[in-house]
């Protein structure tokens, strides 16, 4: 006998599913590494030396000694590392909405999305290096080591791919989505904006208090400019470039400049 099946329309989204929504989404990605994020700063405050004698790497060598390998390690890590915003594009289709309606995800304003990102990435980055150094030299952060791959040919374009990764994985999760779903709880702009920021800077506290300052000032910066652009790609841009500076910049700059630790 066959079985009858039977369809189940659409769900509604009430408060308590999207505030599970949002648990689910964050602890497959940026709140996972949050919570290792807080181990680790944990485990670095009870070591036997002070912050600044400690290192936190970013992007390391996945298999030391065989770039082949490191470098097929390294591309399936970036590709799954896509995996939530791809959840999260789903999430806003079931919705009724696209990621360009709900978020501005697209390509529709090259120019002033370049123009914008650029001056930010510019802005951003120069002020949160000054910050880091101070932070660094006050002993409230690790020594960040952006990366340390072997210097082979490969080397500089997984870089520049982890700090494309970086952008979009971030600005479209801990921005576009979060700020949304947020002010889908009723949220206000001020209290959305401040917990973007805590998300964005908690997972950030590997590199110590001064990282996650810097991180969460910095989302303080671009929820607000999201809010009043209503666009992530500027944003994504930003982050990207800025990305791009510190790891290509440390790569080419790492122990030919006095001041960089």
């Amino acid at each position: 006998m066959a079985q009858v099946q039977q369809e189940v329309g659409p769900v509604q989204l009430t408060r308590r599913l999207l505030v599970w929504e949002i648990v689910i989404v964050f602890a497959l990605s940026l709140g996972g590494s949050a919570v290792f994020a807080v181990i680790d700063l944990i485990a670095s405050l009870t070591a036997n030396k002070a912050l600044s004698k400690q290192q936190a790497l970013i992007v390391g060598s996945l298999a030391p000694g065989r770039p082949l390998l490191d470098l097929v390690l390294q591309l399936a890590n970036l590709v799954i590392g896509l995996a939530p915003v791809a959840l999260v594009c789903y999430l806003l289709v079931r919705e009724g909405t696209t990621p360009s309606a709900a978020m501005g995800l697209d390509a529709r304003e090259p120019g002033p999305d370049l123009a914008r990102g650029a001056i930010l990435a510019a802005l951003i980055g120069g002020s949160g290096l000054g910050l880091y150094l101070a932070a660094y030299k006050l002993g409230l952060a690790l020594n960040v080591v952006p990366e340390n791959l072997p210097d082979v040919w490969w080397r500089i374009p997984v870089l520049i791919l982890q700090a494309a990764r970086d952008g979009i994985l971030e600005e479209i999760l801990v921005i576009g989505y979060l700020l949304r779903r947020l002010d889908q709880l009723g949220l206000s702009p001020a209290r959305a904006i401040a917990i973007s920021a805590v998300v964005r800077g908690s997972y950030h506290l590997y590199q110590g208090f001064g990282g996650f300052l810097g991180n969460a000032a910095m989302g303080v910066i671009f929820a607000l400019l999201y809010l009043r652009w209503k666009r992530v790609t500027p944003l994504i841009i930003a982050h990207f470039l800025i990305d791009t500076g510190a790891f290509v910049g440390y790569a080419l700059l790492h122990g030919h400049v006095s001041w960089l630790p």
